[in-house]
């Protein structure tokens, strides 16, 4: 793996320093888990899509710049290290587009992909269900052939930011007889529309962005199949390798959360009983960063992410909230104060909040660590 840049690397790292510093917000905005945030993060992708920062590595006709996989890092690096806004597109940027750009077709990546990276049409992930977590096989909404498309019914629960979203994408039982990962389609399913009920839920920050979308014979035309009908579980594994492997927590965000904890560290007078879970976070943000340049070499050679993504989320998440409560232990008392008064006016404890959630999301680690069991280390089952 040669961790050479290129000129055009630097070049491209240094255009987008610069404009990240002269145009990303002063002060950090509201939530995006809140409406007046999420409002707030739109505007703010359209001003990145309009410089050309929206969609850096997709093709110059559907609104990037073409750029390659190891910009798109140098990119996600500058973009963390500005502090920059969090990206409410990231549902369809990250996930929906990999999907559409592997498995869709021309008609698909034209229609939806503009809008997408323009943040005028916003993406939620429909893949839960009350029964079915992680445990995605187990999917009871349905979908029944009609004129011109299907209809669908049924539940689905914990759609991020669902409840500001146009649409959401995820898997129906196309084939009623059918069992487990057979006779399922990946359908995207248009939220403004009769027969579609969103129900916000509360989070532990106390946020009402995730969502429950409930569906009763609402339609979705045939253009809206991603894939193949009843050939859904192969389509939504290449979103699964997006999400857990690459695109979802790129280590740009790990690196500068790992300085802001030595920054802070250094502010309390550089505790000596931290020192080492300090050192511990900046070594695992680099060694995170080290393994994703090898899986893009892997990529830009041919490869492909394959089960070795759940190693991926299984280590992204755990650091994630081993980073924040070494934060909340600089912070100590203070830790627990939130509002313009708190430190970073209170940023560290809902984001650490928010890590909680990292090995449930993107599928729960317990399932990850079955996966790597049998598929990466070869064990036998019981």
């Amino acid at each position: 793996m040669d961790l050479t840049l290129t000129p055009d690397d630097i070049a491209f790292r240094d255009e987008a320093r610069a404009w990240l510093r002269a145009n990303v917000p002063s002060e950090r905005l509201p939530s995006h888990n809140t409406k007046e945030g999420f409002a707030r993060h739109v505007e703010w992708e359209k001003t990145l899509f309009d410089a050309g920062y929206a969609v850096v590595s997709w093709p110059e006709e559907f609104g990037g710049r073409g750029a390659s996989l190891v910009q798109w890092l140098l990119f996600e690096e500058e973009y963390y290290a500005a502090n920059a806004p969090a990206r409410v597109t990231q549902n369809g940027i990250f996930l929906l587009a990999p999907t559409l750009f592997e498995m869709g077709n021309d008609e698909q990546r034209t229609r939806i992909l503009g809008p997408m990276a323009r943040a005028e049409v916003l993406w939620a992930q429909a893949w839960s269900e009350p029964n079915a977590g992680s445990d995605l096989a187990n999917v009871k909404s349905r979908a029944r052939r009609v004129e011109g498309g299907w209809r669908v019914t049924g539940q689905k629960t914990w759609c991020s930011r669902g409840a500001f979203s146009d649409g959401i994408y995820g898997l129906f039982r196309t084939d009623p007889d059918s069992e487990r990962h057979r006779g399922l389609s990946y359908m995207m399913v248009d939220l403004h529309q009769d027969g579609v009920t969103l129900r916000a839920v509360e989070d532990l920050g106390g946020d009402h962005a995730f969502a429950e979308v409930f569906l009763e014979d609402a339609f979705v035309a045939d253009r809206d199949v991603i894939g193949d009908v009843n050939g859904g579980w192969k389509v939504a594994m290449t979103t699964t390798s997006s999400e857990r492997g690459l695109s979802l927590r790129s280590p740009g965000r790990f690196l500068a959360t790992a300085e802001r904890i030595v920054a802070l560290w250094t502010s309390k007078g550089s505790p000596a009983h931290l020192r080492d879970r300090v050192l511990d976070i900046v070594i695992d943000a680099q060694a995170y960063q080290l393994h994703t340049a090898g899986t893009v070499a892997r990529m830009m050679d041919g490869g492909h992410i394959g089960a070795d993504s759940s190693l991926n989320k299984i280590f992204w998440s755990q650091m994630d909230i081993c980073t924040h409560e070494v934060a909340l232990d600089l912070l100590a008392h203070e830790a627990e104060l939130t509002g313009p008064d708190a430190p970073d006016h209170g940023w560290w404890l809902h984001d650490y909040l928010f890590s909680l959630a990292g090995p449930i999301y993107a599928g729960t680690n317990e399932i990850q660590r079955n996966i790597v069991a049998s598929r990466v280390l070869k064990l036998p089952r019981k």
